[in-house]
């Protein structure tokens, strides 16, 4: 022990003389010295430690967060998907209901017409069976009906015209599936194969769908 007080304070008297002098009178302070330093290593050593546990524990807190944070994730993309869908289906919907909304606007007196369709077809044959060579003032009685008869034949063809329904008189046009209805095909001299040659009854179309197809005869190949 005196060999170790000497060969601190020979160490220590160039620059702390006092330290030196006060080893020389009291070799236990050196004890003393070194135990509180060893202690202050186990302070900071303990301390490090200490952090490092600390630091370990945040790592282990983030990493569960991160997991909840992609499962929160994932659950807002399936519910953003799924309202999404609920808009886009609501959307279809709602234009189909517009739209069955305007086709019963558009189609709703397709039976009326129908009816209606009789009458106009009643006037026209009246019309057709008078011989234009009896209208002659020397028969007022017959010229008043037959004129009268056409005026009322104009008159419901502007009603119908008002109303969206269209004559079909295809005379001379291509045969058409969707508007006419042939009754028969026979060859015709001067004629092209797949016209209409005879219309037997006119038909009508209401806002541009087939109501009645026309009765027609058709020309075909000899």
């Amino acid at each position: 022990m005196a060999a170790v007080a000497q060969c601190v304070r020979a160490a220590l008297r160039p620059r702390y003389p006092l330290l030196s002098f006060s080893l020389r009178t009291s070799p236990r302070l050196l004890c003393v010295a070194t135990q509180q330093k060893n202690t202050g290593q186990s302070l900071e050593e303990d301390q490090g430690q200490s952090q490092n546990e600390q630091k370990v524990e945040p790592s282990s807190a983030e990493k569960l967060l991160t997991e909840e944070k992609v499962k929160l994730e994932e659950q807002l993309k399936e519910v953003t998907d799924k309202y999404k869908r609920a808009l886009a289906d609501a959307e279809n919907v709602r234009q189909r209901s517009q739209k069955l909304v305007e086709e019963a606007k558009l189609y709703g007196i397709q039976g009326f017409c129908k009816d209606l369709l009789e009458v106009a077809d009643i006037l026209e044959k009246a019309t057709e069976s008078v011989p234009k060579e009896e209208i002659k003032d020397e028969n007022p009685h017959l010229k008043s009906l037959y004129e009268g008869l056409v005026m009322t034949e104009v008159q419901i063809q502007k009603v119908f015209r008002k109303h969206g329904l269209q004559r079909l008189d295809p005379l001379g046009a291509r045969f058409d599936p969707y508007e006419h209805e042939a009754l028969f095909q026979a060859p015709m001299e001067g004629k092209e194969p797949g016209t209409v040659s005879l219309v037997s009854k006119v038909g009508y179309k209401l806002h541009g769908r087939t109501l009645r197809p026309a009765l027609v005869g058709v020309v075909k190949e000899a």
